[in-house]
């Protein structure tokens, strides 16, 4: 048992295009309530997004905490819990040996990783997933934000 807090946390990403501009959503859920996270950046990748929405929302997060995230992104998903171990042994190298894409979010998210007890479960997308939907609204309008 620990006395560490804990949180659910709901993220998704969206990009007009692919590149293009995009957005990031995340809901962070305790028992306390709920805070909602999003931003956006008008020339993206929709990877960059799903995986910036887990980096903002644990940067918000001030003490370590136990956190169960929630992503219909197998990128962050596996990259969490699977790849990144393996990137950080090679020296941010993919199994290709090539430089991991996106290292600019993934390695403040290594360093958070430390910090926090992290599961990840991966939910499909556009399945109905309550606060899935609910990301996945707030990352496109911000998608759209920015593509004016």
């Amino acid at each position: 048992m620990t006395n560490l807090p804990t949180f659910i946390l709901f993220t998704d990403g969206a990009c007009l295009g692919n590149p293009g501009p995009g957005g990031w959503a995340y809901i962070l859920r305790n028992d306390a309530g709920e805070i909602v996270g999003s931003g956006g950046d008008p020339d993206t990748t929709n990877q960059r997004m799903e995986v910036t929405a887990v980096l903002r929302a644990l940067e918000s997060l001030k003490e370590p905490s136990v956190i169960e995230i929630h992503a219909d992104s197998q990128y962050v998903t596996k990259g969490l819990t699977q790849w990144m171990d393996g990137w950080i042994a090679k020296g941010w190298k993919n199994a290709q040996k090539k430089p991991v894409a996106n290292q600019d979010i993934w390695k403040p998210l290594s360093e958070l990783r430390e910090k926090h007890q992290i599961t990840t479960i991966w939910v499909k997308g556009h399945s109905g997933h309550p606060e899935n939907e609910r990301c996945d609204t707030i990352a496109s309008a911000e998608a759209e934000r920015f593509s004016q």
